[in-house]
């Protein structure tokens, strides 16, 4: 795999089945994925961006196809592709401390590498001296802020991001914006983003994917956003 190249998806097909039914979700997605990209997905709701982020993640495998991270197949999560989730799930028993370092413990880092990660990561994320508070201390901005740094801290080479600002308010989700594009552009960690958002896929890309209703595949592609309005027309019609 050439060295700028982290990942590839290859044909990549999804169904889902109960036994008596079966619902074909992803048909035929080839993607590959450059270091340092932001990658921005827009569909229509149910399409299967969550899905595609999954087969990614490696919470599911592909029915065919093949999901490759630095030339290796895809067999299940790994640290070096952080996930985070519309919903923080930080755990509401730990300090947020303890919820930043948790993956760490995981890995048995040094107890003085895991404090001093934890401190440098809490203040990126703008969160510096609630490291003591619990979840429950938190708004929803300071949850994700949370949920962020806990990704950052095991400091990966790709960070998944399912909705990650759908549930937050419209001050606060534009202020997480602005935090996103920040740490990426601070940590040079490769994102690829699911979002409903038109104006926050555009904002935020270097690379926009869409994709057309189930079975889903790839409609369009954007890298040139100098239009914005025609880009714009030409998503919701898609996304009809």
């Amino acid at each position: 795999m050439e060295e700028s190249k982290l990942l590839k998806l290859d044909k990549v097909n999804m169904e889902f089945s109960d036994g008596k039914d079966t619902l074909q979700v992803l048909n035929d997605i080839s993607i590959e994925v450059n270091k340092g990209e932001f990658i921005t997905i827009l569909g229509p709701s149910g399409c299967g961006k969550s899905t595609l982020l999954n087969l990614i993640a490696g919470f599911e495998k592909p029915l065919s196809g093949e999901v490759l991270f630095l030339g290796e197949k895809v067999e299940g999560p790994d640290f070096n592709r952080g996930f985070v989730f519309q919903d923080p799930t930080l755990y509401p028993w730990l300090t947020i401390k303890d919820n930043i370092a948790f993956g760490l413990k995981m890995r048995n880092v040094e107890k003085e590498t895991i404090e001093r990660l934890c401190s440098d990561f809490i203040k990126e994320v703008g969160l510096d001296g609630f490291l003591n508070r619990y979840p429950y201390e938190l708004s929803g901005g300071m949850k994700q802020r949370a949920a962020l740094a806990r990704v950052l801290v095991n400091k990966p080479m790709m960070m998944l991001m399912d909705e990650p600002l759908g549930a937050l308010d419209a001050v606060t989700r534009k202020s997480m914006r602005e935090l996103i594009k920040s740490l990426w552009e601070h940590t040079g960690c490769t994102i690829i983003m699911v979002t409903h958002d038109i104006e926050e896929a555009l904002e935020l890309a270097t690379r926009l994917i869409v994709l057309k209703s189930r079975p889903s595949y790839i409609v369009k592609e954007y890298t040139d956003f100098s239009d914005e309005e025609k880009i714009t027309e030409e998503i919701w019609q898609w996304l009809k």
